[in-house]
């Protein structure tokens, strides 16, 4: 007599053994949506977070595993379709995200509140999502994004805790934070911050509005807190890094303004390392 198992002999969902839906593509490079050609075809927003210490970034690459491949093999296996999925940013290996936002399309028949639990029991447990929810039909977790919110978090004491290891840059040395401060309000506005970009950017113009820039400190560690509409390749983490060269002295707060006008890399301060850097929430309309 034949189980109720008969025909799937790894005893698996029926959801995770069905027949894949023929796909087509709504191109856009990097960021296309794969369709389901039957059913009823949904476009979703999906929010989650991660610890990006091991991982390539989040963008699919042919010479590591990063987070988005993660996602998208995960919810295959969850919706039985060929996933492919948008993020609403391209964080760099090691960079991590405390609220991320991804779009794609499905006709998945396992109910969206029920979709965090599902997809996160394929995934490891530096990666989870917190929410699932209907979006409309022109939603685009990158495109549509009208401000992006990131936090650098420092530490300067001479001995970084060994819980803040790849989650915080230590830069023990002695730090002037007030300088500091008067030196973040001059980031402030719409500026060309070609001295605040690394090379490899493939950017259509450099200029950007800085939204806001708070500097403050809480159970010893140093937050750069920005928001702003857009950013160049690196560019969150070279003001970071030029913050602290203001605060040990080796920028003066008052060349801020001079380095923006020359748009010269050399000017700026360091790179700032990419564990001590946290997508911390996206604004949409």
């Amino acid at each position: 007599m034949q189980g109720k198992n008969a025909g799937n002999p790894d005893g698996l969902p029926s959801i995770l053994t069905r027949q894949r839906p023929k796909l087509t593509f709504e191109n856009r490079g990097s960021d296309s949506f794969c369709h389901p050609e039957d059913g009823n075809i949904m476009r979703i927003k999906g929010n989650l977070a991660f610890d990006g210490t091991a991982y390539h970034g989040w963008q699919i690459q042919n010479n590591g595993v990063t987070v988005q491949q993660k996602v998208q093999e995960a919810l295959s296996k969850i919706t039985g379709e060929d996933i492919s999925v948008v993020g609403c940013s391209r964080t760099d290996a090691g960079v991590h995200a405390i609220n991320y936002c991804i779009s794609f399309d499905s006709n998945t028949s396992v109910p969206l509140s029920n979709l965090p639990l599902a997809v996160n029991t394929f995934l490891p447990p530096d990666i989870r999502f917190y929410s699932f929810e209907n979006a409309p039909d022109d939603f685009n977790a990158r495109y549509s994004a009208k401000s992006k919110t990131y936090v650098y978090k420092t530490v300067y004491n001479r001995v970084l805790s060994p819980f803040l290891n790849n989650h915080a840059y230590h830069f023990p040395h002695k730090i002037n934070v007030d300088n500091i401060k008067k030196a973040a309000q001059y980031f402030l506005g719409t500026h060309d911050f070609s001295a605040f970009m690394a090379t490899g950017g493939s950017q259509k113009t450099t200029v950007r509005t800085v939204n806001s820039l708070e500097v403050y400190e809480a159970d010893g560690i140093l937050y750069f807190e920005i928001n702003a509409n857009a950013y160049l390749y690196n560019m969150v983490r070279i003001i970071s890094g030029t913050l602290l060269y203001v605060g040990c002295g080796k920028i003066d707060a008052n060349d801020i303004p001079h380095i923006i006008e020359s748009l010269d890399r050399t000017k700026a301060g360091i790179t700032a390392p990419p564990e001590g850097l946290y997508l911390k929430e996206i604004f949409y309309e």
